[in-house]
C-alpha cells in the first residue's frame, strides 16, 4: 500500500507496459519510427495515449480537438477510440511532421476522422469561434508552444461544451516545475499557467504524474 504516486523504475516501467498498455499495431509502428528522429521527445508516451483513448472512451466524445500535433501519436490513439462517426480538428504548422502523421492515419483507416489545419493554432482555434462552435467540442487536448498555453487553454476552453474535458500535457516539466531554482522564463510562465488553472472556478481540476504530467480539466458551464 501507498499513500503516494509510486516511482518508476525501468524495470517497473516496462512491466506496466508489457500488461497495463495495449497498443494498436500502428501505434507501435509509429511510436517505433518517431524514436528514431531528432525530436522524439516531442512524442506522448504510449501509457498516456491509452490513457487519453479510455477518456474517450468513456466520455463517448465525437467532436474532439487537438492543439499540437508532432507525428500524430496522439491524435492517431484518440481518433481509435472514437465511434465511426467522430471527428478529430487538430491543430498544427509542421507540414513534415504532420506528414508523417497522414500516412499513419491513413495505414490505420482513420483518416477521415481527422481534419488537419495548417496554420497557427491561435488563429485556428479564434476562426473556430468565430464560426459558431463556441460549446461545441466534448474533448479537447493541449500538447503545443507552452508559452502559447494560456491562451491556448481558454479558447479552448470557450470552444468545449459545458461537462467536456480538456487535457493538458508537459505540466510537470520533467520536475522542474517545483525547482524554485529555475527561473527561466519560460518555467515562469508554466508555473504561472498551473496555479492559474488551479484557481480557476470554471473547472474541475486534477493533476497527474502520468508521463510528463497531465492536467485534466472538466468545463463546468
Amino acid at each position: 500500500m501507498s499513500r503516494k504516486t509510486l516511482s518508476l523504475t525501468p524495470r517497473l516501467y516496462d512491466y506496466l507496459l508489457s500488461v497495463g498498455v495495449r497498443q494498436h499495431p500502428v501505434l507501435e509502428q509509429l511510436a517505433a519510427d518517431t524514436a528514431r528522429m531528432p525530436e522524439a521527445e516531442m512524442q506522448i508516451s504510449p501509457e498516456q495515449g491509452a490513457f487519453m483513448a479510455l477518456l474517450v472512451e468513456l466520455t463517448g466524445a465525437k467532436r474532439c480537438l487537438e492543439v499540437g500535433v508532432f507525428t500524430g501519436y496522439s491524435a492517431l490513439a484518440v481518433a481509435l477510440a472514437m465511434p465511426e462517426d467522430g471527428r478529430l480538428l487538430a491543430c498544427d504548422v509542421n507540414e513534415k511532421w504532420t506528414a508523417i502523421a497522414r500516412t499513419y492515419w491513413t495505414e490505420a483507416g482513420v483518416e477521415d476522422k481527422i481534419h488537419l489545419r495548417l496554420a497557427p493554432a491561435l488563429e485556428t482555434l479564434d476562426n473556430f469561434l468565430a464560426e459558431g462552435m463556441a460549446g461545441s467540442f466534448d474533448f479537447a487536448f493541449i500538447d503545443a508552444d507552452k508559452t502559447e498555453y494560456a491562451a491556448y487553454y481558454e479558447r479552448a476552453l470557450e470552444l468545449l461544451r459545458p461537462g467536456g474535458l480538456m487535457v493538458v500535457d508537459n505540466v510537470l516539466c520533467g520536475g522542474k516545475a517545483a525547482d524554485p531554482a529555475n527561473t527561466s522564463a519560460d518555467m515562469l510562465s508554466r508555473r504561472d499557467f498551473n496555479a492559474s488553472l488551479y484557481q480557476d472556478e470554471r473547472i474541475t481540476l486534477s493533476m497527474i504524474p502520468v508521463a510528463d504530467g497531465l492536467t485534466l480539466a472538466v468545463k463546468r458551464s
